[in-house]
């Protein structure tokens, strides 16, 4: 008979998401892992199979969390480009906060793993896809509400969001202060 589990495995995950995180991918050796886990090697291989697996579950926990985070201030009350502006907020408070200046994880394994995995790019893709619809659905409620000129291409303008995002996450990594990212809030928001 095996020894019970003495560790939670959704704790792991969410320990596994932050080593990925800081580290990568590829700096990432199942050594770091079991250290920072707390767990034995057996135990890395048994409960998840090994570093490919962890990293998969743990590239899909942060994928989750980020997309609930957005649509929830998105599917808020009141006017839209204001849920749209705390929406890029929340994404430019978050990435300053992190005293690591980690970025983004979607984004940090887009630019590790290039187009040499499907598997993870799937992942990414499907997570720009869900924010992008999130955006473009809001928009198109800001054009029915007459917030936003219904003439404009809101498939077009939910993507020129998502880029505004993808590239404040890249700028936080790299920028001393908030200053340039509000800039970019207010001037997106203001095209709008």
């Amino acid at each position: 008979m095996g020894r019970p589990k003495q560790f939670d495995p959704d704790a792991a995950v969410e320990q596994a998401m932050q080593v990925f995180w800081r580290q990568g991918y590829g700096a990432t050796t199942p050594q770091c892992l079991v250290d920072a886990l707390g767990i034995g090697k057996g135990s890395l291989y048994n409960a998840f199979g090994g570093k490919r697996q962890l990293f998969d579950l743990a590239l899909r926990r942060y994928l989750d969390l980020q997309n609930s985070a957005v649509a929830e201030l998105l599917d808020g009350c009141g006017p839209v480009k204001e849920r749209l502006r705390k929406a890029l907020h929340f994404v430019a408070q978050a990435d300053l906060a992190d005293p690591d200046r980690r970025g983004c994880l979607a984004l940090n394994t887009a630019m590790e793993f290039g187009r040499t995995d499907e598997s993870v790019m799937a992942q990414v893709q499907g997570m720009f896809d869900r924010i992008e619809g999130a955006f473009r659905a809001v928009i198109a409620e800001g054009q029915r509400a007459g917030e936003i000129d219904p003439g404009r291409d809101a498939e077009a303008l939910a993507g020129l969001l998502l880029n505004t995002v993808n590239g404040m996450r890249l700028m936080a990594r790299v920028d001393s202060g908030p200053d340039r990212l509000l800039r970019v809030i207010d001037t997106t928001v203001d095209l709008l």
